[in-house]
Protein backbone atom coordinates (compact mmCIF):
# COMPACT_ATOMS: atom_id res chain seq x y z
CA UNK A 1 0.00 0.00 0.00
CA UNK A 2 1.52 3.52 -0.91
CA UNK A 3 0.59 6.76 0.97
CA UNK A 4 1.16 9.83 -0.24
CA UNK A 5 1.52 12.42 2.58
CA UNK A 6 2.87 15.94 3.30
CA UNK A 7 4.15 16.36 6.62
CA UNK A 8 3.10 19.71 7.34
CA UNK A 9 -0.17 18.42 6.97
CA UNK A 10 -1.81 18.09 10.64
CA UNK A 11 -4.31 15.18 8.94
CA UNK A 12 -1.45 13.32 7.42
CA UNK A 13 -0.19 12.78 10.92
CA UNK A 14 -3.45 11.59 12.30
CA UNK A 15 -3.61 8.97 9.12
CA UNK A 16 0.52 8.07 9.59
CA UNK A 17 -0.20 7.18 13.37
CA UNK A 18 -3.27 5.85 12.87
CA UNK A 19 -1.60 3.20 10.18
CA UNK A 20 1.35 2.75 12.52
CA UNK A 21 -0.83 1.92 16.14
CA UNK A 22 -2.85 -0.48 13.84
CA UNK A 23 0.25 -2.61 12.74
CA UNK A 24 -0.29 -1.72 8.85
CA UNK A 25 2.24 -1.84 6.37
CA UNK A 26 3.02 0.80 3.87
CA UNK A 27 5.18 2.86 1.70
CA UNK A 28 5.44 6.21 2.64
CA UNK A 29 5.79 8.84 -0.54
CA UNK A 30 6.26 12.81 0.21
CA UNK A 31 3.93 14.50 -2.17
CA UNK A 32 5.81 18.04 -2.71
CA UNK A 33 9.08 16.37 -3.36
CA UNK A 34 7.40 13.16 -5.79
CA UNK A 35 4.28 14.82 -7.16
CA UNK A 36 1.86 11.98 -8.72
CA UNK A 37 2.55 12.07 -12.45
CA UNK A 38 -0.21 11.92 -15.19
CA UNK A 39 -0.47 8.62 -15.68
CA UNK A 40 -0.37 7.91 -12.19
CA UNK A 41 -3.08 9.88 -11.40
CA UNK A 42 -5.38 8.76 -14.16
CA UNK A 43 -4.93 5.08 -12.77
CA UNK A 44 -5.97 5.82 -9.60
CA UNK A 45 -8.85 8.22 -10.50
CA UNK A 46 -10.01 5.33 -12.31
CA UNK A 47 -9.06 2.70 -9.87
CA UNK A 48 -11.18 4.92 -7.39
CA UNK A 49 -14.43 5.47 -8.57
CA UNK A 50 -14.61 8.67 -7.23
CA UNK A 51 -15.55 11.56 -8.57
CA UNK A 52 -12.52 13.30 -10.19
CA UNK A 53 -13.03 16.63 -7.63
CA UNK A 54 -12.58 14.47 -4.71
CA UNK A 55 -8.45 13.90 -5.78
CA UNK A 56 -8.40 18.08 -5.33
CA UNK A 57 -7.15 19.50 -1.89
CA UNK A 58 -9.97 22.27 -1.57
CA UNK A 59 -8.19 23.70 1.63
CA UNK A 60 -5.30 24.40 0.51
CA UNK A 61 -3.42 27.78 -0.53
CA UNK A 62 -3.59 27.20 -4.26
CA UNK A 63 -6.69 25.90 -4.49
CA UNK A 64 -8.78 29.05 -6.07
CA UNK A 65 -9.90 26.74 -9.20
CA UNK A 66 -13.66 26.01 -7.75
CA UNK A 67 -14.91 28.12 -10.80
CA UNK A 68 -12.76 26.76 -13.23
CA UNK A 69 -12.73 23.18 -12.58
CA UNK A 70 -16.54 22.79 -14.03
CA UNK A 71 -15.08 24.05 -17.26
CA UNK A 72 -12.05 21.90 -17.68
CA UNK A 73 -12.03 18.52 -18.96
CA UNK A 74 -11.27 15.26 -16.92
CA UNK A 75 -8.07 15.66 -18.80
CA UNK A 76 -7.49 19.10 -17.84
CA UNK A 77 -7.78 18.49 -14.20
CA UNK A 78 -5.43 15.40 -14.46
CA UNK A 79 -2.72 16.97 -15.89
CA UNK A 80 -3.32 19.94 -13.61
CA UNK A 81 -3.28 17.83 -10.71
CA UNK A 82 -0.02 16.48 -12.15
CA UNK A 83 1.54 19.76 -11.92
CA UNK A 84 1.88 20.41 -8.07
CA UNK A 85 1.16 18.52 -5.32
CA UNK A 86 -0.22 20.94 -2.86
CA UNK A 87 -3.50 20.44 -5.22
CA UNK A 88 -3.75 17.40 -4.42
CA UNK A 89 -6.10 15.94 -1.59
CA UNK A 90 -3.98 14.35 0.92
CA UNK A 91 -3.27 11.71 2.82
CA UNK A 92 -3.54 9.81 -0.67
CA UNK A 93 -3.58 5.95 -0.31
CA UNK A 94 -3.12 3.77 -2.79
CA UNK A 95 -4.40 -0.16 -2.37
CA UNK A 96 -3.69 -3.07 -4.30
CA UNK A 97 -8.40 -2.50 -5.03
CA UNK A 98 -9.08 0.93 -3.46
CA UNK A 99 -7.64 4.56 -3.61
CA UNK A 100 -8.70 6.67 -0.73
CA UNK A 101 -8.35 10.53 -0.25
CA UNK A 102 -8.44 12.13 3.16
CA UNK A 103 -8.29 10.84 6.23
CA UNK A 104 -11.80 9.43 7.19
CA UNK A 105 -11.58 6.81 10.16
CA UNK A 106 -14.53 4.68 9.36
CA UNK A 107 -13.88 4.44 5.71
CA UNK A 108 -10.22 3.29 6.55
CA UNK A 109 -11.46 0.73 9.05
CA UNK A 110 -13.57 -0.91 6.17
CA UNK A 111 -11.25 -0.49 3.35
CA UNK A 112 -7.10 -1.08 4.90
CA UNK A 113 -8.64 -3.48 7.45
CA UNK A 114 -11.60 -4.71 6.27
Amino acid sequence: MLVLVYHKCSTCQKALKWLDEHKIFFEERPIIEENPTYEELKEWYEKSGMPLKKFFNTSGILYNLKDKLPEMSEDEQLKLLATDGMLVKRPLVVGEDFVLTGFREKEWEEKIRG
